[in-house]
């Protein structure tokens, strides 16, 4: 059945019962159409067309009919190129080829006598052109911005967007016109051409500095619509042209950005529209934020910036969440230019924190962090604690981090410091960075005065809980550390002091090793905390036994790390004097800049002062534990050597600023001597001549004065990929120390090549049994498009082996959680130094060279 008109296809699609049905009519009726074509009638075209776009509305294909329309906008009639207009507008893209076609009726239209064909012409220009198109047409549309009728000037000004939009560099061809259009008295053209202008002076700098004698021009605009009275024609809930207005205010910032004098000429108007508009109604609201944002950028004076944000105050007590979010996220830009404007809605910020909304939750959160100060810490960190026993667990983790920032930066005091940190981890103990839990260990370490009551604390709140994690570490190092303290004072700073004894102590450990919620990590701590206790000499050796049983269980355990350190504490209970010295306590570590210590509110937790191959090049004390910067001038107590040593299980019992006593000299010594100091001798003190070796044979040697070898130049670091998946890349760069052979320090950098961060990235790193791996906390797990984040590692593998990894990466691009793990072994061979095999050769070809050399000297 062949449907005449447009009326009769659309009451035939609705009949259909199926959508196979609907199928198959639209089948039918496009193959009708298509004869149809063949029959150049004008007026069955212009049904065929009407036909064709409504059963492309529906998704069927109806490309076939572009030409057609192109046939339509050349026909004499208004209606048949009103509907082809429409047809290209929908049928075609720029894209296409048969684009190129439309070009000359466009230019013919767009001279039209009749306006509203001209309109039809601009209307399509606007939504299709092309690049080629717009550098073809350019002229006839600055030609149309001169025009007099305003209907077809406010057509024209955004077509001239269209074309800038696509070829920028044509903007100055109409900068005249558009400063022409700006003194228009019609609305309608006046929206048009300033939305032009606001798009040139973003593309071109030189183009905002010539516009911005125009800004008395705008004040005036402005004013009028301020002013004026009520207007039935632009009327929007009792405010004139609410949408010129807030174009005006745009434009305004744009020009005012670093110009004083601008800035200077807008100044009143701002004010009478920031105190002038009604606030009760969302229209007003929307010209109060465009003017606030504008109050912010440009060069305002101090108290039209305090009025700007007490808008932005206002609109905390909205009754729309929109409102609300909009408010706090501009204050969360401003806070860094007037923190105390800010600080006078403090009250109804932290009021936000309740709110049922989880997007104001979060900006609330993110504003409260960045108020705080000396003054106000208690009162805001007080109010984060509280919202931190109802919070999601989802933002735990950020605000442990963030409270511990502020205590270690703005802490009136230790023990209130103390006392924070202890809340938190009570709170929160399962989402505590591991940085924090070193540096409040460290702030223990460091306050001899505060130990004994920080360990009744812990000890009390380990009692009643051991299920949050971070927690359960604290508090089984410091009773393990301190625990003599613990047992002599008992727990302090109670109405009534109750004593602890030794088994007390150990009963609270043990049941934390039987307690589902242990972990590897956790049973770690333990052991070492009941092994430091038995060795207190105020523990009854039937404790002391209790440990040594319990250890030896734990030597068999699967779990290695265990296993292991289960034979070792066992076979100090056997050392006597020895034991004792091994687990007394710990000194305090050296203070040294963490992670949490550089961290500011400008930068992401986790982020370093230092650049990233500084970072990978700089101090290796770091890199291990103990080590650290020099602290007021004075130097580590420790070298690389020393931890070097440590690590691989050396080490002397004298101290560092000892000097080791001579070896007694061998004969292979004395041989050796003849041909110079050896590789690994030490160089002496004073300036000694080289040695000749010929001088055994009575041939006097020249000795003249050698210059100093010239320095190599500093190696270049080579990155070598090791992941590179859904818009992520991980790049590996080592480097290697000639003093320090099969030491690696690898350098890992986090990039994403897409538009989508990604957020929450953990990377971990395994290497085989025979190496040892140290890893640094990475710089931030949120890696945005553009910024490089950065995690160090140090591998400690035998002269001349392989440096293989194993690397899991897990992270959440997209809204999509990704977990992946890699074997990671493209390192050049050799990293490691070359292998102790050939120095052994190297060795004993010397002793063998030397002994001939003493056979011919005797024979001589």
């Amino acid at each position: 059945m062949v449907y005449h008109n447009l009326k009769a296809l659309i009451k035939g699609i609705r009949a259909c019962k199926t959508v196979a049905d609907e199928r198959a009519l639209i089948q039918q009726e496009s193959a009708a159409i298509r004869t149809s074509f063949k029959e150049e009638d004008s007026f069955a075209r212009h049904n065929n067309i009407a036909k064709l776009l409504y059963i492309h509305m529906l998704g069927s294909a109806a490309h076939f009919g572009q030409i057609e329309c192109l046939k339509l906008v050349a026909s004499p009639r208004f209606s048949d190129k009103r509907l082809g207009y429409l047809g290209i507008m929908l049928l075609l893209d720029e894209s296409q080829e048969t684009l190129t076609l439309v070009t000359n009726s466009l230019k013919n239209d767009m001279n039209h006598s009749n306006m509203y064909a001209v309109g039809l012409a601009l209307c399509t220009f606007a939504n299709i052109a092309s690049e080629e198109m717009s550098r073809d047409l350019a002229n006839e549309i600055e030609k149309l911005l001169g025009s007099s009728n305003t209907y077809i000037r406010k057509k024209a000004a955004l077509c001239a967007l269209r074309v800038i939009k696509k070829v920028p560099e044509l903007a100055d061809h109409f900068t005249a016109k558009a400063k022409n259009l700006l003194t228009d008295r019609n609305h309608g053209v006046l929206l048009s051409s300033i939305t032009l202008v606001t798009e040139m002076c973003q593309i071109d700098a030189a183009i905002c500095d010539e516009f911005r004698n125009a800004v008395p021009l705008l004040v005036r605009n402005l004013k009028s619509l301020v002013t004026t009275g009520y207007s039935p024609e632009h009327d929007v809930s009792g405010i004139t042209d609410p949408f010129l207005q807030v174009k005006i205010l745009r434009l305004l910032r744009l020009l005012g950005q670093g110009d004083e004098k601008a800035s200077e000429t807008m100044n009143d108007i701002l004010a009478q529209v920031a105190t002038n508009t009604d606030s009760t109604k969302n229209v007003g609201n929307s010209i109060l934020y465009e003017t606030v944002l504008t109050v912010l950028d440009i060069e305002a004076d101090t108290g039209l910036r305090v009025m700007a944000i007490n808008i932005l105050g206002k609109f905390l007590g909205n009754r729309d969440n929109n409102i609300r979010y909009v408010a706090l996220n501009t204050l969360n830009k401003v806070v860094s230019i007037d923190t105390n404007a800010v600080q006078r809605h403090r009250n109804i910020i932290l009021d936000c924190l309740r709110d049922g909304d989880i997007s104001i939750r979060r900006r609330a959160l993110e504003l409260s962090y960045a108020l705080i100060n000396e003054q106000n810490v208690r009162v805001l960190v007080r109010e984060l604690l509280a919202f931190l026993e109802i919070a999601d667990d989802e933002f735990k983790l950020n605000m442990t981090t963030q409270i511990s920032l502020a205590a270690e930066r703005f802490a009136p005091n230790k023990r209130w410091h103390i006392d924070t940190v202890l809340r938190f981890l009570r709170l929160a103990g399962n989402f505590v960075r591991e940085e924090i839990l070193s540096a409040f260990i460290r702030l223990v370490a460091h306050t001899p005065e505060l130990q004994a009551y920080t360990a009744s604390r812990l000890y009390v709140a380990l009692t009643s809980d051991i299920s949050q994690e971070s927690l359960t570490l604290a508090a089984t190092w410091v009773i393990g550390e301190y625990s003599d303290v613990l047992l002599e004072g008992g727990i302090v700073d109670e109405d009534s002091p109750k004593q602890v004894t030794d088994k007390d102590l150990i009963d609270l450990l043990v049941s934390i090793l039987d307690s589902p919620y242990a972990n590897q990590l956790t049973r770690q701590f333990v052991l070492t905390a009941i092994t430091k206790i038995s060795s207190r000499p105020m523990v009854s050796s039937v404790q002391q036994e209790r440990v040594s049983e319990l250890l030896a269980q734990y030597a068999t355990s699967p779990e290695l790390e265990l296993q292991q350190r289960a034979v070792e504490f066992v076979s100090l209970f056997n050392l006597g004097e020895v034991k004792e010295g091994v687990l007394e306590k710990m000194p305090p570590p050296e203070l040294k800049a963490t992670v949490i210590g550089t961290v500011s509110e400008q930068k992401p937790v986790g982020s370093t002062k230092s650049a990233p191959d500084q970072d990978l090049i700089g101090s290796e004390n770091d890199l291990i534990g103990g080590g650290s910067a020099p602290v007021n001038g004075h130097a580590p107590a420790q070298n690389n050597e020393d931890l070097l040593r440590d690590i691989f299980g050396g080490g002397s019992d004298q101290p560092a600023t000892s000097a080791p006593a001579p070896a007694p000299r061998s004969t292979v010594d004395d041989i050796m001597g003849l041909f110079g100091p050896g590789p690994t001798a030490t160089p002496p003190a004073a300036a000694i001549p080289p040695s000749n070796p010929m001088s055994a044979f009575n041939i006097p040697a020249t000795q003249t004065p050698q210059a100093p070898p010239p320095q190599p130049a500093a190696p270049r670091l080579t990155s070598y990929t090791a992941y590179e998946k859904n818009e992520l890349k991980i790049t590996l760069t080592p480097q290697t120390s000639a003093a320090q052979p099969g030491t690696v320090m690898i350098l890992a950098r986090f990039q994403v090549s897409g538009s989508s961060a990604a957020t929450g990235v953990s990377f971990q790193a395994a290497v085989p049994k025979s190496q040892q791996l140290q890893m640094l906390p990475m710089s931030n797990p949120d890696i945005n498009p553009g910024s490089v984040e950065t995690q160090r590692m140090r591998v400690v593998a035998p002269v001349g082996s392989a440096v293989r990894l194993r690397l899991r990466i897990s992270y959440t691009m997209g809204g999509q959680t990704v977990q992946d793990q890699v074997d990671f072994s493209g390192f050049p061979p050799g990293l490691t130094g070359a292998h102790s095999l050939g120095v052994l050769v190297i060795f004993i070809f010397n002793v063998l060279l030397a002994f001939i050399i003493i056979q011919v000297f005797l024979a001589v």
